[in-house]
């Protein structure tokens, strides 16, 4: 696709990209205009991420890095600009995936989407502070009281006087200590060690300090009073309303704050001011002493893997704080009756509901009208971004839920909501396929939300294979034909009527064309056959959001569970039909026959949380490499053992980078960045492993290999050829055998482990569970994988899809859809049967989307 064969309408005000070659990209010449939606579509492997991600993204990061201090991008190194000869007229780009399992352990959807931000200063500046012990209402200390206090201590207590100016607060602070020179103070207390004020250390600006002026040092006796009061006022006054009271114990000095804001008479204790840190459990400030903030309690030594997991789980919930993360004073604060973990545990309707009773409110219009400009500030921005959480089909999450717990469709449509909040014009969003794990009826709002994205003035560049989104698009850009080294070329590009007209591209048979008629296929059994051995039957289920519901999946066939966002899927699947089938096999006699003798549930969870996971060490393949690279002639000579070849044994990997390939930069205020391993130039091993070769090619060689490539290599070895071929039949041929299993989307994990359990040899009936495997996947994988899913059925299993793709649903045996809509207004059976009789019916999104 050269320059001068750009559409005249599109040659101006574009992204203009010569000579791509990245991964697969056989130096591509193609133009993206500006201001418009834009899809790039092609089957999977063909180069779509590689030109929006990996070229496009890529090149605006690094031109952003570049714009940082030197100090930052030192510790970045050199960001390789990605390979390509011209990119001309790029925007700064914004890039919203999937990647939600790699977010903080302290990120939830309202962090996300920003609206804890709104949320905090709402009720630092018009919550209601009580009492964590008693619960009533919190009042000011006066002066008279606190000296009260201190007189109070026996006599001969020494006491120091503190005003704190700075808390927990990053920099260097020289003019802090110029105001405690200029008011007269002699000494200061930095970070807990006492200070001479005129002579002020050094402090690092990167780091937090705690500052406090000592106004003054007394020992308890008769006769104080009135230099008492002075002394408090005056720390008062240069702390901001808080006093500090420093008195020797026998265990050493203990700290006391006071203000003459908030204080409970009754239970003694007082109170720091309000602030937004107050309500945030990523500051001390705010966050459970307990669990530092998590919501759970782990030991210690824990590893962040294992407590995301123990996170996702919702098990052992601090007992302090609840999982609300927040400290007792945090919690409870109020505004208007209700508190903030309160507001965070609901969902996103409902909360939608609240804060529209907020505005409509007569209290804000009496307030005073400093509390009235907060209101004006943040209710609407909240409000308006819980409208976008609904548009794009997130009503039912709650908004305390955490991002690590979310699929990879939510995160990626939480952070899309957090962009139309933003009102950012001139940006070029980066999106990777917004449909996934939308149901039919919320991808029309999906669609309309990606074109007011467009309509703000930004460039909306889209990786999707969905139709609908494709028929919708400004211009469309197909590559392929193929996938790897089949692919990379522009294939066709304009609107979505010229892609279709285009003979030459795979996507454009699917643009215009309906779904595949229905078969009408007979193998499953009449309910009123009575047959019940035939069916594997669930009674009155109540888990989550499902209401006493009872429902019957035929064996033996091919049954799609069905239902928007929320409606109660995985519900009815992994937390009622997967249990019980546990517990059925587990408790089974010996040697007794039954239609289901083995459960095979596939997840979207990762196959690995580091970068050394990847399909060949998930699928065992990489075993049996290494086995046969210890069997070589170089091997043999070195003594080298199989375990010299994996990724965890120091003898053969790099050390430097411990087999990774990469090293990981942590960055202030930004995200981690990985960086290729300077010491093996991304090549996992040492030096003296490389020396060994198979049919002339390392170990980091074969990891390089597609699987379609390595599934040649390996041909005669039938251990992997057999594990490789099952990879290339579920459409994962594309994939790198070493690809990082932090690179790989929720649907290319649920192949990767459907591919391998497919791959072992097993005579038993089993009862296959998917969660939508057709995620990612291009319409012409989709026809694949159906393919597959069928051969399943005709061996004698049974195979259980959770699916909102459409050609699957009027594909599969038996139907069962639940809502009518998520959350509470789901969970109920809306219809059941054979697809063609569910469109008949025409209840529910789903028939209603299938008749369309």
């Amino acid at each position: 696709m050269s320059a001068d064969a750009q559409s005249p309408n599109l040659s101006a005000g574009c992204i203009r990209v010569r000579g791509a070659r990245v991964h697969n990209l056989q130096g591509i010449d193609v133009d993206i205009p500006r201001q418009l939606l834009t899809v790039i579509t092609g089957v999977s492997g063909s180069g779509k991420s590689s030109l929006a991600f990996d070229v496009i993204h890529a090149e605006s990061q690094r031109r952003y890095l570049e714009s940082l201090s030197a100090e930052t991008r030192s510790r970045v190194g050199v960001w390789q600009r990605p390979d390509v000869d011209v990119i001309d007229g790029l925007p700064p780009t914004i890039s919203v995936g999937q990647s939600a399992g790699s977010g903080s352990l302290r990120s939830t959807l309202a962090t996300t989407t920003e609206i804890l931000d709104y949320l905090r200063l709402l009720f630092a500046r018009c919550g209601e502070a009580h009492c964590p012990k008693c619960g009533r209402p919190l009042s000011a200390r006066s002066p008279q009281e606190i000296v009260e206090q201190i007189l109070a201590l026996e006599v001969g207590r020494k006491v120091m006087i503190l005003a704190p100016l700075v808390r927990g607060k990053r920099g260097a602070h020289r003019d802090v200590f110029e105001t405690i020179a200029k008011a007269g103070f002699v000494r200061a207390r930095v970070d807990g060690e006492l200070i001479e004020a005129s002579q002020p250390p050094a402090l690092a600006k990167t780091k937090s300090h705690s500052i406090e002026a000592i106004v003054d040092r007394i020992v308890v006796k008769a006769g104080l009073q009135a230099r008492l009061r002075e002394s408090v006022e005056l720390a008062l006054k240069y702390g901001d309303g808080t006093v500090i009271l420093c008195e020797q114990s026998p265990d050493g000095w203990e700290d006391h704050a006071y203000s003459s804001r908030f204080a409970c008479a009754d239970c003694a204790v007082s109170f720091s001011e309000l602030d937004p840190r107050t309500f945030s459990f990523n500051s001390p400030h705010g966050a459970c002493l307990s669990c530092r903030g998590l919501g759970v309690i782990v030991p210690a030594e824990t590893d962040h893997d294992a407590i995301s997991e123990r996170q996702s789980e919702r098990q052992e919930l601090c007992s302090d704080c609840g999982g609300s993360r927040l400290n007792p004073f945090a919690q409870g604060v109020r505004f208007r009756g209700i508190t903030l973990p309160e507001l965070l545990r609901k969902t996103v309707s409902e909360a939608v509901g609240i804060v529209a009773q907020w505005q409509t409110s007569e209290v804000s219009k009496t307030s005073e009208v400093s509390v009235t400009r907060v209101l004006e500030r943040t209710l609407p921005a909240i409000r308006g971004r819980l409208d976008f959480l609904i548009r794009v089909g997130a009503d039912y999450l709650s908004l305390d839920r955490p991002t690590r717990t979310l699929s990879g469709g939510e995160f990626q449509r939480a952070r899309l909501a957090a962009c139309l909040g933003s009102g950012l014009v001139g940006a070029c969003y980066v999106l990777d396929e917004p449909t996934v794990g939308l149901h039919p009826k919320d991808t029309e709002a999906m669609i309309a939300t990606l074109r007011e994205l467009r309509d703000q003035g930004n460039t909306v560049l889209v990786v999707e294979h969905d139709p609908d989104v494709m028929r919708s698009a400004d211009h469309l850009i197909d590559l392929g034909p193929g996938a790897g080294a089949d692919g990379g070329r522009v294939i066709a590009y304009g609107s979505p009527s010229d892609v279709a007209d285009n003979p030459q591209s795979v996507t454009g048979q699917f643009v215009g064309r309906a779904l595949l008629p229905d078969q009408g296929r007979a193998r499953v059994p009449d309910l009123r056959s009575g047959r019940e051995s035939r069916w594997l039957a669930l009674a009155n289920v109540s888990v989550h959001n499902l209401s006493d519901i009872s429902v019957r999946i035929p064996l033996r066939a091919l049954t799609a569970i069905t239902g928007v966002s929320g409606s109660g899927k995985t519900s009815l699947v992994h937390h009622a039909l997967v249990p019980q089938v546990r517990q059925h096999l587990a408790h089974r006699l010996g040697g007794e026959t039954d239609a289901i003798a083995r459960l095979v549930e596939v997840t979207q969870s990762p196959i690995g949380r580091t970068p050394t996971s990847n399909p060949a060490t998930y699928s065992g393949v990489w075993d049996e490499i290494c086995r046969l690279y210890s069997q070589t002639r170089d091997s043999k000579l070195r003594g080298f053992r199989a375990s010299r070849f994996k990724f965890n044994s120091p003898s053969g990997r790099c050390e430097a980078c411990r087999g990774r390939g990469v090293q990981r930069v942590r960055l202030q205020l930004l995200p981690d960045v990985f960086v290729t391993c300077p010491t093996c130039r991304g090549e996992r091993f040492n030096s003296a492993t490389l020396q060994v070769r198979f049919y002339g090619r390392t170990a980091a060689d074969v990891l390089r290999l597609r699987i379609d490539e390595a599934a040649e290599l390996f041909t005669n070895i039938p251990r992997v050829a057999a594990v490789l071929k099952t990879f290339r039949e579920v459409g994962l041929g594309y994939l790198r055998l070493g690809q990082s299993a932090t690179t790989l989307s929720g649907g290319e994990a649920q192949r990767v482990k459907l591919a391998t359990e497919l791959s072992r040899e097993s005579t038993e009936s089993t009862l296959f569970v998917l969660d939508e495997p057709t995620t990612g996947l291009h319409p012409a994988d989709v026809e694949r994988l159906l393919s597959l899913l069928r051969r399943l059925v005709s061996a004698g299993h049974t195979v259980v899809v959770i699916e909102h793709h459409l050609e699957v649903i009027a594909q599969s045996d038996w139907l069962i859809d639940l809502g009518p809509d998520g959350g509470l207004r789901g969970g109920q059976i809306v219809a059941e049967g054979a697809p063609a009789d569910v469109v008949a019916r025409g209840i529910g999104h789903t028939a209603l989307a299938l008749a369309k």
